[in-house]
């Protein structure tokens, strides 16, 4: 398992001569799915952000991401943070906020959400918007 908070920041590598192409800015989800997306690479103040696709790497470990190649995904879906998104319920029952989550480097999954208000799994996500995340009503797991 891998956070969404660990990753931030991490050096995004090109393979072979291992250059740099910059570093993990966010990661894209697809809350419907449940799963990572894209990866947004910060490329310092001057130049574009890079976004490429999560199939696009080749490896990821706790400190580095390696791109298989540089080409960008045909259509690259709009950004919207997971962390720090308001939750709300499917009624509109405000739930916290969205502190990390936790994914699956391998298969880019989402296995859970911690918010304000305890763990979420992955399988409450609706939807992720410009104003929060939406989740299937239902009851969050609070922390111990």
């Amino acid at each position: 398992m891998m956070l969404f908070s660990r990753v931030r920041g991490l050096p995004v590598l090109t393979p072979g001569d291992a250059d740099r192409l910059g570093v993990v800015r966010a990661l894209t989800v697809d809350a419907a799915s449940g799963r990572v997306t894209h990866v947004r690479i910060g490329r310092g103040r001057l130049r574009r952000e890079a976004v490429v696709a999560w199939g696009a790497l080749r490896a990821v470990g706790p400190d580095m991401l390696i791109v298989r190649s540089l080409r960008g995904p045909a259509e690259v879906p709009p950004h919207r943070d997971l962390l720090g998104s308001r939750v709300l319920t499917e009624c509109g029952e405000e739930r916290g906020t969205v502190l990390d989550a936790a994914f699956d480097p391998l298969t880019a999954r989402i296995e859970v959400v911690l918010t304000t208000r305890g763990e979420l799994p992955a399988d409450r996500l609706l939807g992720l918007g410009d104003h929060a995340l939406v989740i299937r009503t239902g009851h969050v797991r609070h922390r111990v």
